[in-house]
């Protein structure tokens, strides 16, 4: 029985992706449940992250949080441009 925190979802695949995932359900001994939520986890993780960094920038640009022209400059002395 499913446990009440958890939610049903039904996906549809293209077919080359669910080829893989099939192989990869032998390979290791996983079944499609749980590759799929440590992928999503990982993805939505990621994605998460990369939202907070930009609402991040953009509150610094907002405030005038701003690399001066001297930094700018050594940046692109440093690592070309």
């Amino acid at each position: 029985m499913k446990s009440s925190t958890e939610k049903s979802m039904t996906v549809r695949l293209p077919a080359d992706l669910a080829g893989q995932l099939e192989k990869l359900m032998q390979a290791t001994g996983r079944n499609k449940s749980a590759i799929t939520v440590a992928a999503l986890r990982d993805y939505v993780e990621a994605e998460a992250w990369q939202i907070q960094d930009i609402e991040q920038g953009i509150g610094e640009a907002d405030r005038g949080e701003f690399a001066s022209d001297g930094e700018v400059n050594y940046f692109f002395a440093k690592y070309g441009g």
